[in-house]
């Protein structure tokens, strides 16, 4: 196998069949497997397991969070390149997987590969492409976006993988510091560009950023404590910023914020096992880094 696509999807069923139906016209399937995960899904997206039988399917009739799904299906990849796609992107390269094979044989100290996404509804992928940097970029970064990336295993095997202790937003984070505190680079390169096919404005609107807000919050807390060898300071400058921000200036934003607050007080001993300070030249190092826009 030259590569594994990982896909995790919960309750977007029209998303996840238009990313598989572009898939199945880009790769060869001998050369390539594709895995999905279904975390609790209530949309019917299982009837998609007998249509598209090409797929390996994993299904957890209880949501599981994204993170821990991604977790539990990619040491199962039987390929050497890891590929993560959100079920609402696709690549916009016909020869992605020449390019991600490339460009890991020319960059033997790079574990991870960010790609450029571009984000919007288009109603084809020149229009989409249209919208790229023209000019080739590449440069190393602190972390990458999850919604296209390439990873080796090898270095996949040696971090703790996708943490169990996120549900969702922030899991890239977590695998981003413990690659880098390996000693290898994450490379951001427009080289290869992904589609994420989400409507901007739509988003922007919808109660979608106070859910985003509380679990990034949530989850950022537990990044420091996790990671960082000395987090108080950094913890209480990201409350005292979000309240000021958010939490002053919205009624929902400042329910939020407070739910956040009590949920790491309720899992503190359980965040505190998982407990891997890193060393603080690589937090330093991280500083030094190009940061990818979210």
């Amino acid at each position: 196998m030259k590569a594994t696509i990982l896909i995790v999807s919960k309750n977007r069923k029209e998303d996840l069949f238009k990313t598989l139906n572009i898939l199945n016209n880009l790769i060869d399937k001998s050369q390539v497997e594709v895995l999905v995960f279904l975390d609790g899904c209530n949309d019917d997206s299982k009837s998609l397991k007998n249509e598209l039988a090409w797929v390996r399917w994993f299904i957890s009739e209880k949501s599981i969070g994204a993170s821990a799904a991604r977790h539990q299906i990619y040491p199962l990849a039987k390929s050497e390149i890891l590929i993560g796609l959100d079920d609402d992107a696709h690549p916009l390269n016909n020869d992605f997987i020449e390019r991600i094979e490339n460009l890991f044989e020319k960059n033997t100290n790079v574990g991870i590969f960010a790609f450029e996404e571009i984000k919007g509804l288009f109603q084809s992928d020149a229009e989409a492409l249209s919208q790229a940097k023209i000019e080739k970029r590449e440069c190393l970064t602190s972390e990458f976006i999850g919604c296209g990336f390439a990873i080796r295993k090898s270095v996949y095997n040696l971090t703790n993988g996708f943490p169990v202790w996120i549900d969702i937003y922030g899991e890239e984070s977590c695998l981003s510091i413990e690659v880098l505190s390996k000693g290898y680079n994450i490379l951001y390169s427009n080289e290869i560009k992904i589609n994420h096919r989400i409507n901007k404005e739509q988003r922007k609107l919808s109660k979608q950023n106070y859910f985003r807000f509380e679990k990034q919050l949530k989850n950022a807390t537990y990044y420091y404590l996790v990671y960082y060898p000395y987090p108080l300071l950094k913890i209480l400058k990201l409350f005292w910023h979000n309240f000021k921000k958010y939490a002053l200036s919205d009624l929902t934003f400042c329910k939020s914020y407070f739910k956040a607050i009590f949920a790491v007080m309720i899992n503190l001993p359980r965040i505190l096992s998982y407990r891997n300070p890193i060393n603080k030249s690589v937090i330093s190092k991280m500083k030094t880094l190009s940061h990818p826009k979210f």
